[in-house]
């Protein structure tokens, strides 16, 4: 083990947020460094990755829904899961190496956050992924608790601390307190859901196909999970299903909301859940403490009123919340020989 120190001085270690929309790489000492993405351009039929390996992040998102029939913009994460190990694998590859560079002969160690409810295979599969994208060490950490950790909450303390962390793929609720999760629950409903809910809208309401590039936009400018004041209206282009052709149409922000109520009553119920089977005295801290909202979802308007108004207790948007637990994921890298006992490694039996 000491071995395995001495050698960190020469390897770029580092933490990732392997995030269903996006990824984000922190360096120890550093903080983030990398934010892209988590889509990879392949040759139709092949997992071979185009440009040289390099259609990986913001260049190969440019081409989802526009690509010819000769390339595939692949996502290869769905629910915060690997659905692709292959292209994850060379996606980490990329991402492992833009961030080290080509100079450096010692594989990193590297630090990953894995969302709570995902099974034993899944957990291997992400582990195999990273020592096969160059990884020298590999440790996983619960997405809860690296959020918590990056919010700022006191989750060591024998106080409870809850954290809300709405990603792209999963949403994780979690009650924190002596440095590990006394309930949780993981739900495969998140901000990919929203984006569903508004295509499917879309199509239902105006006979409209719009792309997921689309849908994210709509609900970034115009969705909300509440009534938040000024109500507003955007203009979509998309494809006329029974003409065929290009056609543009306007929505609302209140049909919106309306559309997006089912996947937030889904994550409100997840919370609800958790605090139903809280302890008694952890129950009696959140009165005082509070729910932390985390993640992309923590930005859709109204979510933390939707979440007061469900639960009865107060509830803010942790800072800057899409970094946060690529923020954890950092501060377990800068005590990693303190804290690595208490992570899954690639060592263990998994």
């Amino acid at each position: 083990m000491k071995i395995d120190s001495l050698l960190g001085w020469f390897s770029v270690d580092m933490g990732i947020d392997l995030g269903t929309c996006n990824t984000l790489v922190c360096v120890r000492g550093e903080g983030i460094v990398l934010n892209e993405p988590s889509v990879v351009a392949v040759k139709k039929g092949t997992n071979k990755v185009l440009q040289g390996g390099n259609a990986v992040g913001w260049v190969a998102k440019e081409m989802l829904g526009k690509t010819p029939g000769s390339i595939t913009a692949i996502r290869p994460l769905k629910d915060g899961v690997i659905s692709d190990f292959e292209i994850t694998e060379a996606m980490l590859s990329y991402f492992i190496r833009k961030v080290q560079g080509h100079t450096r002969f010692i594989g990193p160690r590297v630090v990953i956050s894995i969302p709570s409810g995902i099974t034993a295979v899944e957990k291997r599969a992400v582990l195999d992924s990273a020592e096969r994208a160059g990884a020298r060490r590999v440790y996983l950490v619960e997405e809860p608790m690296a959020a918590g950790i990056g919010a700022g909450l006191p989750i060591a303390e024998a106080t409870a601390s809850m954290i809300v962390d709405i990603g792209g793929g999963t949403t994780e609720v979690a009650i924190m307190s002596l440095a590990d999760i006394a309930e949780c629950t993981s739900v495969r409903v998140a901000g990919d859901d929203l984006d569903e809910a508004i295509i499917n809208h879309m199509k239902k309401t105006y006979n409209l196909m719009i792309g997921e590039q689309t849908a994210e936009r709509i609900k970034i400018e115009i969705g909300s999970a509440a009534p938040t004041g000024d109500e507003t209206t955007m203009e979509v282009r998309g494809r006329d299903m029974i003409s065929g052709l290009p056609r543009k149409t306007v929505v609302t922000s209140e049909e919106i909301r309306e559309c997006l109520q089912e996947p937030v009553n889904a994550i409100t119920a997840a919370v609800t859940r958790t605090l139903e089977r809280a302890e008694p005295e952890l129950a009696a801290d959140l009165v005082d403490n509070g729910i932390v909202l985390a993640g992309g979802g923590a930005l859709l308007r109204g979510m933390s009123i939707v979440m007061s108004n469900a639960t009865g207790l107060e509830t803010r948007i942790a800072q800057d919340p899409l970094t946060c637990v690529a923020r954890g994921t950092s501060i377990y890298l800068e005590h990693l020989e303190d804290w690595k006992h208490t992570l899954e490694s690639d060592l263990d039996e998994v």
